[in-house]
């Protein structure tokens, strides 16, 4: 147990620091590029904070640990809105402007609901898994789009986003590589400790997976989002974790069926349709106020933990 522990930390600390250096590395070469900082935060740093969920998904499922490939990306999606929006949200309310809300919001929305459908039948395919991923093609490429066609991007302070623009490029393709080998490694110490510890705890693969590992995968998410939203950056928290989550399942779940298809196991309808639920709570939200106060953190904060520890007791 005691071993099986520190592989778990072990793995958690290689994809935070794996992750961080990822996404600097990849931020600070999409802003060399010209996108402005919302784009960065909505295609960039949301997909390079979840990359941890996608190596820790695919070695899981080619482990065999198909409960955890399935149970990180639901779990993570739920995590990334209940748990990072809700405290973000507790320290200060945030904004967000009006294109994060005509756009990717509904982005996200229409990925939760194909998810949904194609986990009707019990498994996603390797064609729905090659569908997935078309349809993330497709995004970035009109979210890129329309960043490059824009006259005046937001004013968006670069300390938003954890990315260098003075730094050169041999140094941020340096950071890129060196993130991935960590985050490779964290990924499979972390997948096979969650195994390990889901036999010990005596309690299934999925709710470790929906917990523990996706809490791990999404510390990332947590650290970008959290200081965005002190930092008063509403567009870049709250469009973090709508890219996060969209990527999760395009990216994420698309690319790990068409390694190996899923089935979606011990994970059921009351975790999907929690993790539907928070995504259509959260476009209800913005489309309302275009804002979140301290009591919808609060509120976020209370379904997470609830939800949490009636998985795991």
């Amino acid at each position: 147990m005691l071993l099986t522990t520190i592989q778990g930390i072990a793995g958690l600390a290689l994809l935070y620091f794996g992750g961080a250096m990822l996404v600097r590395g990849a931020s600070g070469m999409a802003l060399r590029f010209g996108l402005s900082p919302l784009a960065v935060g909505l295609t960039v740093v949301a997909f390079g904070t979840s990359t941890p969920e996608l190596l820790v998904s695919v070695d899981a499922a080619l482990s065999g640990a198909n409960d955890i490939s399935v149970g990180n990306v639901v779990g993570s999606n739920i995590a990334n809105i209940a748990l990072i929006l809700g405290v973000a949200a507790a320290i200060r309310p945030m904004m967000v402007e009006s294109k994060v809300i005509g756009v990717d919001l509904p982005v996200m929305v229409l990925a939760t609901l194909s998810m949904l459908i194609m986990m009707w039948a019990g498994v996603i395919t390797r064609l729905e898994g090659l569908i997935l991923v078309a349809g993330l093609v497709l995004y970035v490429w009109l979210t890129i789009r329309q960043a490059r066609a824009e006259s005046s991007p937001p004013d968006i302070s670069a300390d938003a986003v954890p990315a260098a623009r003075t730094s050169g490029p041999g140094k941020l393709i340096a950071l890129v590589m060196g993130g991935l080998a960590l985050l490779s490694g964290g990924a499979h110490l972390l997948v096979v400790s969650a195994v390990a510890l889901a036999t010990a705890m005596n309690v299934s693969q999925a709710a470790i997976g929906l917990t523990v590992v996706a809490v791990g995968t999404s510390l990332p998410e947590f650290a970008t989002t959290v200081v965005a939203g002190i930092k008063n950056e509403g567009d870049i928290a709250i469009g973090n974790v709508i890219g996060s989550n969209t990527f999760n399942i395009l990216g994420v779940l698309g690319l790990t069926a068409i390694v190996r298809p899923l089935e979606w196991g011990d994970i059921n309808w009351l975790d999907l349709g929690l993790m539907s639920g928070l995504a259509v709570v959260l476009g209800a939200l913005l489309l309302h106020r275009l804002f979140i106060n301290r009591t919808h953190g609060v509120i976020l904060l209370v379904i997470f933990i609830s939800y949490t520890a009636w998985r795991l007791l």
